[in-house]
């Protein structure tokens, strides 16, 4: 798996979506298809559609949305011409009853009529820009997830969906704090400025080195743990709305889209 990643990090967005298609890749994402925003996704029923969209829309940092497919429509032709929300991501978590019951590479045979389909900006968008900048980026550079926590901040509920708001979370060097949050505020749509930096408990994580989603990484001296809102916070809310059934990507293995990741809007027009 290494071996395939490092060759793809050098590959098109559509040849990475191609090998994850052909269920040759099932890794993270970070550091693939570079200059594309990268997106968090979650499939839900269409009697829960309305009060997810009210969800993200009362909660954008962790819940940027970029795009919504038709109901029962798996293409979703606002992000890529070629794009089929059913096999080109690596990893789906597909929940019951708010439970993770499995993990699976293709939810074709799970796909459903009324399913809509909600894509979410993520981090890793940013962080390509900070590798432009010259700031390492530890996980990408070690080929393992970015660490995530369920923090104390708590979302705004809408419906039955609601509860605490997960953050991903990256050890920047002191002198490059400033630019950092500078670079990633420019970013709105892939979570936007960090929503905390500093010491962990004051946002309810007790334990740095043992994230709640992703692998540890290190905090050595002379760096500063900055903390940004995450994509995985629907997750975390599908376990308190319960509904029947709901597919999620698997964290860090996102859905590279056709976007520019600079770009103002978000859509592509078929």
């Amino acid at each position: 798996m290494n071996q395939m990643f490092n060759q793809l990090k050098s590959q098109t967005t559509a040849q990475v979506r191609a090998e994850i298609r052909a269920c040759a890749y099932g890794g993270h994402t970070a550091g693939l298809g570079k200059n594309n925003l990268q997106a968090n996704l979650a499939i839900l029923p269409a009697d829960y559609a309305l009060d997810f969209m009210r969800f993200c829309q009362r909660n954008p940092k962790p819940c940027p949305l970029v795009g919504v497919s038709d109901t029962g429509n798996p293409m979703m032709q606002t992000l890529g011409r070629d794009f089929d929300i059913r096999t080109d991501i690596p990893a789906y978590y597909v929940y019951r009853d708010g439970v993770l019951a499995e993990t699976v590479t293709d939810i074709t045979n799970l796909w459903r009529d009324d399913f809509v389909a909600f894509a979410l900006g993520c981090s890793f968008t940013f962080e390509h820009a900070l590798e432009q900048a010259g700031i390492p980026v530890w996980h990408i550079e070690n080929n393992t997830t970015v660490p995530m926590f369920a923090s104390n901040i708590q979302t705004v509920p809408a419906g039955p969906f609601g509860g605490a708001m997960v953050v991903s979370m990256r050890a920047i060097a002191d002198d490059r704090l400033d630019q950092v949050i500078s670079i990633s505020k420019r970013f709105p749509m892939a979570h936007g400025a960090p929503v905390h930096f500093g010491d962990p408990a004051a946002i309810g994580i007790t334990d740095i080195a043992a994230p709640d989603w992703g692998d540890p990484a290190p905090v050595p001296t002379g760096t500063t743990p900055v903390f940004w809102a995450c994509g995985v916070t629907p997750q975390v809310a599908i376990t308190q709305a319960k509904p029947p059934i709901c597919i999620t990507h698997k964290p860090g293995h996102m859905l590279i889209t056709d976007i520019a990741d600079d770009a103002e809007t978000t859509i592509i027009h078929p």
